[in-house]
């Protein structure tokens, strides 16, 4: 299982230590709970010049979620495994919905406001908000996770796909099709964008090639739009005949054959547009960096026969991948970026009309929205029971917990105890194959 972060009085990262460990320390009275996620002891005592370990963090970015693992090096173990899911969507939503309230605004029989959409200048390198966050989301895990463990070194996926060579391969420069990664890059991307399930059939779980969706018989090319997966009693099946007149009784599969075909390379874009900007970010923490690409990762998960999540992808990047990856009973940590609130004061409605309106003041009695809390309230009130979530804060005291059963109402402040201020993330924990709840 994942081990416990530990640091001494002074706040010095120690060696991570396995749960039963962190218990003991905890039961005797020799250390007390720092952080709750990632879960966190401090000692009560210093200690001076200590041995530690050297761990090198690994990085797997994504266009929508992040793995992120601490790898022991010389043992190959694994002691820290996470998720970092993005909220790059999410941006993008409410810059609309922003943009929308505006244009709305200017059509309306009002004063005249002029466009200002052409009088702002952008930084050199500027990328949209959605893409920024990634970055953002990635380098703050990176700093939190320094401040807790002895971080040495740095591995990252730098290349998630090459998409010049899928697009075309006969490019010149022949690293790309030769070598024991050939090909590599190109699958890794199909199974990403079919879902590692065959395109006709829809199965899953079976052995898949690449089938060209014009048969090469009949002019068909090799660019990433031309191919798809299918399992082998399918891609005989279908042979040289057109995909239309092999899917004729099918006409809902051939229609959304042809659009997920021609469907723009998105995710891959948004990993290639930010993986420079996050290199000269992680450059900036003054830690040796080793960058590999996608093929030679899943080049690396496949010849050690592991299982494909985004955290073990992590584990494998990099020609430093160990022989051996000890990943037994690791649970992985879950993590969504949900930024700090809004600073929108006037909410609107759908027509550019407000309909309500916020305090400027954020805390109150102590706690802030977002915050998670322990609230043990007594007989007589309607929220009686012990209840474990996240904090709705109020000027009147009374307080909303979002729990894992659902929203409590009507919890008094004074019956409240926090367990992890609010950060900007919420946290899952996987055990044994399984998530739990938010929190």
């Amino acid at each position: 299982m994942s081990h416990v972060f530990v640091v001494d009085a002074n706040k010095q990262p120690l060696d991570p230590v396995h749960p039963g460990r962190a218990r003991l320390l905890l039961s005797q009275g020799k250390a007390a709970v720092l952080k709750r996620f990632p879960f966190t002891i401090i000692l009560n005592v210093a200690i001076d010049a200590p041995v530690v370990e050297e761990l090198r963090i690994k990085i797997d970015p994504g266009s929508k979620t992040t793995g992120i693992a601490l790898v022991n090096d010389r043992s190959g173990e694994v002691v820290f495994a996470a998720e970092l899911h993005h909220r790059g969507a999410t941006i993008k939503e409410a810059l609309d919905d922003r943009r929308a309230v505006r244009r709305s605004r200017r059509r309306r029989h009002t004063r005249y406001r002029k466009a200002r959409w052409q009088n702002r200048r952008r930084r050199e390198g500027w990328l949209p908000p959605s893409l920024t966050s990634r970055i953002s989301n990635v380098l703050t895990w990176v700093k939190r996770l320094r401040k807790l463990c002895p971080i040495t070194a740095i591995s990252m996926e730098l290349v998630k796909f090459d998409m010049q060579a899928m697009e075309n391969p006969d490019i010149q420069g022949w690293e790309y099709q030769q070598g024991t990664l050939a090909g590599y890059e190109l699958r890794e991307y199909l199974l990403e964008k079919w879902n590692r399930m065959c395109a006709y059939c829809g199965k899953g779980n079976v052995p898949l090639q690449v089938e060209h969706i014009v048969p090469r018989a009949n002019n068909g090319t090799h660019r990433v739009s031309n191919l798809t997966l299918a399992c082998e009693k399918c891609n005989q099946a279908k042979g040289r005949q057109d995909i239309k007149d092999f899917l004729k009784k099918k006409p809902a599969v051939l229609k959304h054959i042809l659009a997920q075909a021609k469907a723009p390379l998105n995710d891959a874009a948004a990993v290639n547009a930010t993986r420079w900007e996050l290199f000269r970010g992680v450059q900036a923490f003054g830690l040796p960096i080793e960058c590999g690409s996608g093929g030679l990762t899943k080049y690396n998960r496949t010849t050690r026969e592991l299982a494909k999540t985004h955290w073990i992808d992590a584990a494998c990047v990099g020609q430093s991948t160990p022989e051996h990856l000890n990943i037994t009973r690791i649970s992985s940590l879950l993590i969504t970026a949900t930024g700090y609130g809004k600073r929108q004061l006037c909410g609107v409605d759908k027509h550019g009309f407000p309909k309500r309106h916020r305090q400027r003041k954020k805390v109150h009695h102590g706690y802030q929205t977002g915050d998670l809390v322990r609230a043990v309230v007594p007989e007589g009130f309607a929220a009686a029971g012990r209840h474990v979530g996240r904090v709705l804060a109020r000027a009147t005291g009374s307080f909303d917990l979002r729990t894992a059963r659902g929203r409590i109402e009507g919890v008094p402040v004074r019956y409240c105890r926090p367990l992890h201020r609010n950060d900007g993330y919420s946290y899952h924990s996987t055990r044994g194959g399984n998530s739990s709840p938010p929190l």
